[in-house]
């Protein structure tokens, strides 16, 4: 009996140790709030309460699991699908961050330099909430940058908890809107842009010289 004890104590142990060595949660709150940055769900509000209008319902779960199957599928075979096209992590990270910084600045200054696909296809759950409102190029280049500088599971991590911050949002956008409004929504956005944009040139010269 005191020795299966002991060996469990030992796996307890050794299962804490592999835990700390796997997950950081500076990076898992660092990548949080990147990912939060450039998915930008809640500057997407107006968007989704307009399509509930037009399409009638909008589901949350199924916009949210889609979205988190094309960001962990980006993840794992982003970086092979750069090899074949002879890209190296870093100068994608590079690009992403050059990416990343324009979307701050689409942010802080209000203005719109990317330009969205003005069809939204017959399911609102998929198209284009899902994709490419969610798990868009700006969030997938944001993956292959995040994996050049830290751990993947600690990006999974990441990952999950801005889904189930994506799902409650896209729940309660008509609550959300009535309470925080317009003015709250840009506030926040604006926030966000700032942290992006320091994100970004931190990445940018971690990558630059490499």
């Amino acid at each position: 009996m005191l020795k299966i004890l002991k060996v469990g104590i030992f796996q307890l142990s050794f299962a804490k140790n592999l835990a700390r060595g796997m997950f950081d949660f500076k990076e898992i709150l660092t990548i949080s709030l990147i990912l939060f940055a450039v998915i930008d769900i809640l500057g997407s509000v107006p968007i989704v309460i307009d399509l509930r209008k037009k399409v009638g319902h909008v589901q949350s779960g199924k916009a949210t699991i889609v979205s988190g199957f094309i960001m962990i599928i980006f993840l794992f075979l982003g970086e092979s699908i750069l090899g074949l096209l002879g890209i190296d992590i870093g100068s994608f990270a590079i690009a992403g961050a050059f990416v990343m910084f324009l979307i701050g600045l689409e942010m802080v200054l209000g203005t719109q330099i990317f330009k969205q696909d003005p069809d939204a296809g017959s399911s609102a759950s998929i198209v284009p909430i899902a994709f490419p409102l969610i798990a868009g190029a700006g969030t997938m280049t944001a993956l292959i940058s995040l994996r050049a500088e830290f751990q993947e599971a600690n990006i999974l991590v990441g990952i999950v908890v801005n889904l189930i911050f994506v799902f409650l949002v896209l729940k309660m956008s008509s609550w959300l809107e009535k309470k925080i409004g317009k003015g709250g929504f840009n506030i926040i956005r604006k926030i966000f842009g700032i942290i992006l944009l320091s994100i970004a040139i931190k990445m940018f010269k971690n990558h630059w010289f490499l």
